[in-house]
């Protein structure tokens, strides 16, 4: 098990059902912090699998990072911006949004690159 993306999973996953959460009660638009959920919950499961997986790979731990982060990003500057307090910097959810379609390309090219057991 690697620890560091079981734990980056925990992280999205949390931030995923807060999000969901406000988006139910709290707020002036229900879509921006659902986009949020919906972001955290469908990268939380990708994070954990790699870390259960147990997989070393160089390859795939950038793609898990990518993925966290871009997601981090992409959902930080959601909900500030739905909360009335600016934007996390100019392009910050375009930027987490590349970051993570990067990481999920990795994610693909390690299986094509992984070393057969």
């Amino acid at each position: 098990m690697n620890r560091i993306e079981t734990f980056a999973a925990g992280l999205l996953g949390i931030s995923g059902v807060a999000a969901a959460a406000l988006s139910a009660h709290a707020g002036s638009d229900p879509r921006m912090m659902g986009a949020v959920a919906l972001i955290c919950l469908a990268h939380a499961p990708a994070l954990l699998a790699i870390g259960v997986s147990g997989r070393r790979e160089v390859l795939l731990r950038f793609a898990a990072l990518l993925l966290f982060f871009g997601a981090a990003l992409f959902g930080s500057d959601l909900a500030l911006r739905e909360y009335g307090h600016g934007r996390l910097f100019p392009m910050a959810a375009p930027t987490g949004g590349v970051t993570m379609m990067a990481g999920w390309l990795l994610a693909g090219l390690s299986a094509l690159f992984a070393r057969r057991a």
